[in-house]
């Protein structure tokens, strides 16, 4: 028979479920709390995005929609100003001191004669030139200098061989742009009259007009003319250095575009106000992006406030409201605890109305059942124990006491030899011991382990004093007992019932024993810090039936007078010195293996015997003896 060391599945599975306890987990309430954090979170930044995506788009498409308006009144603007100029132009023309001053046979002359009409118009116009029929300037007035005759002259040939059709042209001079008006001037009617030359009045593109279109069109403007800003409201640190050409290099269309001028961003359309390629005089309409979502990054910091507030009052929420779940829960949990650790009595909650509250009742009356089961197994358990050990008991009385009342009554007979009697009184004593042996063996189990009287003792002797015991039953004479122990291995024990343990394993031992050459062979030694000793014979080994039961109190197999006690005896006395007790199979042999802590260190020992080696294997005493043998208790 092969009895396994190997531990049972359900052991493995318990390493597991210790292991898995061991790792971190997630309490309900924290998941509760993190749950309601990403939902929280999630929603939030959802809700930011999108907010911030609609408002952004609004804003783009609300510019859009300010800067084509921008652009219409502009455009109306433009063509009252231009006819309000071009009248103003003509009656200047029409005046008689200018057609006086254009008959001067010199340009001298016509310059200083101008000086007066110049003054008349300056107060509207920023620019006064009078030109003669074959197209030389004889008279030029600028409020601010730089506009040259020669510039004059030709912007004046290039104004005649454009589109005549053109109320205005523009002149551009020294980085000033004047919008000119051109109108002949004539000697009578202007249908019957001689043309006398020509009267060019000029106003100048410049910040001044840029602000005041700024507010009819409501938005930021810049004029240019090329590659210059000549007029804008922008700031000066925004059209410095090349920020500018962001606006001046995009081409002209409808749909405004993005730029981004020094670090602010604008959308921007721009209105063709010439086409020449010399003069391209360009109208740009901008609508600051940055300021109109202003309050988006404004209303994004609410809306952070918000989810945060919204965070902290939810976990909060979700705090006190978890802990109306999970308290329950929490408490159920404990009971279950208690449960498994025997506690039957664990208080529990079991009020309200919900599934919680009804589990916890259920469970409650659960527990309440198997409080019950247990104390009626217990009961059945307890009964079946009496019952069984007053049947082996009263068999085992019975059997001695009726074997002494045998033998009390032949001592009684008068015709005995002394011999004979001495045969009875043996036989009579023998009874008594039985007896005793069980009573013994019964006052063990209600013994505490207090009871223990531990000294510092030697093992050798304790066994020999087991051996010589088991050598005093005649029946075991046949058995071969071979000791093997250290002669100087000691420790803390209390040797009266140590003795009494190896005496009831030896007494097996010899027993299951072959009747013929059966060998018993007990070993001891100090291994790892622990005194092992080890009882094996050379058996047929356990049998199959009782295996599981072996250290059961009256487990007995194939002894007719065997009580079950003495493995679990010798159980009892090796569990109460702290220790433990196995039995496996091993190449044909059973052998019964005893730890007992090892406390040799407790107490001097020899000089000899100072070292941390085992000490070698000598025999102590082999007896061959031999004689009939009976049945292991227990096998």
């Amino acid at each position: 028979m092969n009895l396994s060391t190997e531990p049972a599945p359900h052991s493995a599975q318990a390493n597991l479920t210790t292991e898995s306890a061991g790792l971190p987990r997630l309490r309900l309430r924290t998941r509760f709390l993190l749950s309601m954090l990403l939902i929280t979170t999630g929603l939030t930044t959802t809700s930011l995005l999108l907010v911030q995506r609609s408002i952004r788009s609004n804003v783009r498409q609300s510019i859009a929609v300010n800067l084509r308006n921008s652009v219409a009144a502009f455009q109306d603007f433009r063509h009252e100003r231009e006819t309000m100029l071009t009248s103003d132009v003509a009656l200047l023309a029409d005046l008689p001191i200018t057609r006086a001053i254009m008959t001067a046979p010199h340009p001298a002359t016509i310059q200083d004669a101008s000086q007066d009409v110049w003054q008349h118009a300056r107060s509207s116009s920023d620019l006064f030139v009078l030109v003669d029929r074959s197209g030389q300037v004889v008279a030029l007035h600028t409020k601010t200098p730089g506009f040259t005759k020669e510039a004059a002259e030709k912007y004046f040939q290039e104004s005649f061989d454009e589109d005549r059709g053109e109320s205005s042209h523009w002149w551009l001079g020294e980085h000033h742009l004047y919008q000119t008006f051109i109108e002949p001037i004539y000697r009578g009617s202007r249908t019957d009259g001689t043309l006398l030359g020509f009267l060019v009045i000029g106003y100048e593109i410049n910040d001044r007009l840029a602000e005041e279109v700024s507010k009819v069109a409501g938005s930021q403007v810049a004029f240019s003319c090329g590659s210059e800003i000549v007029g804008t409201t922008l700031m000066p640190a925004q059209t410095e250095g090349g920020n500018i050409q962001n606006l001046i290099a995009g081409s002209v269309h409808d749909d405004p575009r993005d730029i981004e001028i020094g670090s602010e961003r604008f959308l921007a359309t721009s209105l063709q106000l010439s086409g020449s390629r010399e003069t391209s005089v360009r109208l740009s309409v901008l609508g600051s992006y940055d300021q109109a979502t202003k309050f988006v990054d404004q209303l994004n910091r609410y809306l952070l406030l918000l989810g945060f507030a919204a965070i902290l009052v939810g976990s909060g929420l979700v705090f006190f409201i978890s802990h109306t779940f999970t308290r329950p829960l929490g408490s159920l949990v404990a009971g279950v605890r208690a449960l498994e650790g025997g506690d039957f009595h664990h208080p529990l909650d079991p009020r309200g109305g919900d599934e919680v509250a009804e589990l916890t009742r259920t469970f409650d009356r659960m527990r309440a059942s198997l409080l019950k089961t247990q104390r009626d197994l217990l009961e059945s358990e307890q009964l079946a124990t009496i019952g069984r050990m007053a049947s082996s008991i009263s068999h085992d009385l019975r059997h001695s006491l009726a074997a002494i009342v045998a033998n009390s009554e032949f001592l009684c007979d008068s015709h005995l030899t002394p011999a004979q009697r001495e045969e009875l009184y043996q036989e009579v004593r023998s009874g008594v011991n039985l007896m005793t042996d069980l009573i013994d063996s019964l006052l063990e189990f209600a013994r505490t382990r207090e009871s223990l009287t531990p000294a510092y003792a030697n093992v050798a002797e304790t066994i020999q004093r087991s051996v010589q015991a088991v050598r005093l039953h005649p029946r075991h004479h046949n058995r071969s007992i071979d000791v093997m122990c250290g002669v100087q291995l000691s420790g803390w024990f209390d040797q009266r019932k140590l003795e009494r343990a190896l005496y009831n394993l030896l007494l097996n031992a010899c027993e299951a024993a072959p009747p013929l050459g059966g060998t018993v062979e007990i070993t001891a030694a100090e291994v790892a810090g622990s005194i092992t000793i080890s009882v094996a014979d050379d058996g047929p080994g356990i049998a199959e039936s009782i295996r599981e039961r072996l250290f059961h109190p009256f487990v007995s197999y194939g002894k007719e007078n065997g009580t079950g006690l003495g493995l679990a005896v010798v159980q009892k006395i090796v569990q109460d010195h702290g220790g433990e007790i196995v039995v496996e199979r091993t190449q044909g042999r059973t052998v019964f293996r005893i730890v007992l802590p090892g406390r040799v260190q407790d107490a001097p020992r020899d000089a000899s015997d100072s070292g941390a080696e085992i000490p070698s294997f000598v025999p102590v005493q082999r007896d061959d003896a031999r004689q009939n043998s009976i049945s292991h208790p227990g096998r």
